[in-house]
């Protein structure tokens, strides 16, 4: 009997608080496995529908993780497919069945030793966003008392990651529009979009092991990265648009897109209440601090080193290599190794070592980019 009103401790308040993700699912795994200790894994991939790609984006497990910076084509990966295409949760109680597949993610999952898995596929309103795994290293313990509870804690995790990505996606559409009402004021394309925010993430993910980055903020480096000139709305016309080589005082001006575009994420974020959005910082330092470089030259503030946010040198690096790879009114597009002499060139001064030679790394995987997102006709 409980000696006054509020003695009890609600077992999952974490998820009322302000955390990470990561933090949260851990605090899932520990409720779980205090009633089904079995449950030695449980992780989430998303679903990016533009290149029909699965990616890691949070897990938490006891031990090693077999999965971390992953990714592959649904396309390529049939037994989750199958999940899709009967829409409903898959449950396989010895995994050996999967023992001769060739896919690194099968390789990995045998090689911990995993037994079995629950896998649930993540829907919001009909649309597919990812699946959410529970794995076990024993085999045959899903039956259907720990099914029960597993879907319930499955479609909490789902919820949890939904309402993360649902307000990113939500912002990104809010500032994404503020830039349309003013008639599309930056010449850039949105395939270049598409393509910078890939690169970052190449860039971030080559970067993981040595900076010791998570899959969650991967993702909101290139969820956050397409926003990272979005300060432009609020420089004029005459500048923005300007062909010729801008004067001192209207460089001036343009410098200024770096504060106008944290002040609008800062507005728009306490207008649509995302204050306590995950990795907000992230998107902070992308728009602020874009610019700067790594000898001190950049601006707003002139930042030099490591004083620089890793997710603005990674997105610096990203937008310049599409800028030179991409045809512009003023310029042929340059080839893919030109742009790597000139990053090597701009390595040390303006542009960070480790994410030049990390984007340089991953040249099929950049290809790949660009043939998925090249420009249009109209481009």
């Amino acid at each position: 009997m409980l000696r006054n009103l509020f003695e009890y401790q609600d077992s999952l308040a974490v998820l009322n608080k302000k955390g990470s993700l990561r933090e949260k699912l851990a605090s899932i795994h520990e409720v779980i496995t205090a009633t089904f200790s079995y449950i030695d894994r449980i992780a989430v991939a998303v679903y990016d529908i533009d290149t029909d790609k699965l990616k890691t984006f949070v897990a938490c497990c006891n031990g090693e993780n077999p999965l971390n910076h992953y990714e592959a084509y649904l396309k390529k990966t049939p037994s989750l497919l199958e999940i899709l295409e009967h829409g409903k949760p898959r449950v396989v109680n010895d995994l050996a069945i999967f023992s001769s597949g060739e896919h690194e993610h099968t390789q990995q999952i045998m090689r911990m030793q995993y037994a079995a898995s629950y896998t649930m596929p993540i829907y919001q309103n009909g649309v597919f966003y990812g699946f959410v795994f529970f794995n076990s290293t024993q085999p045959d313990v899903f039956e259907d008392h720990t099914l029960h509870q597993m879907d319930l804690f499955g479609h909490m995790i789902s919820l949890m990651v939904m309402n993360e990505l649902s307000a990113v996606y939500t912002l990104s559409a809010a500032l994404k529009m503020t830039g349309d009402i003013v008639k599309k004021r930056d010449p850039e394309t949105g395939s270049h979009i598409d393509r910078m925010s890939r690169y970052a993430r190449l860039i971030a993910t080559q970067l993981a092991d040595k900076y010791q980055l998570d899959d969650e903020y991967i993702e909101h480096v290139f969820l956050y990265s397409p926003l990272h000139d979005i300060g432009k709305v609020g420089i004029p016309d005459n500048i923005l648009l300007k062909p010729e080589k801008l004067t001192d005082e209207e460089f001036e001006i343009m410098k200024s897109h770096t504060l106008i575009g944290c002040e609008l994420i800062d507005r728009l974020l306490d207008n649509f209440g995302f204050e306590g959005l995950q990795h907000i910082d992230v998107l902070r330092n992308i728009a602020q601090f874009h610019h700067e470089a790594v000898n001190g030259s950049g601006y707003p503030e002139g930042l030099k080193g490591v004083d620089i946010p890793l997710e603005a040198k990674i997105v610096a690096v990203a937008d310049i290599f599409d800028a030179l790879t991409s045809k512009r009114p003023y310029k042929e597009a340059w080839s893919n190794n030109e742009a790597f002499m000139m990053l090597r060139k701009m390595a040390g001064t303006k542009l960070d070592k480790d994410c030049v030679e990390a984007l340089i790394f991953n040249l099929p995987a950049i290809e790949d980019i660009q043939q998925s997102f090249s420009e249009d006709t109209l481009g």
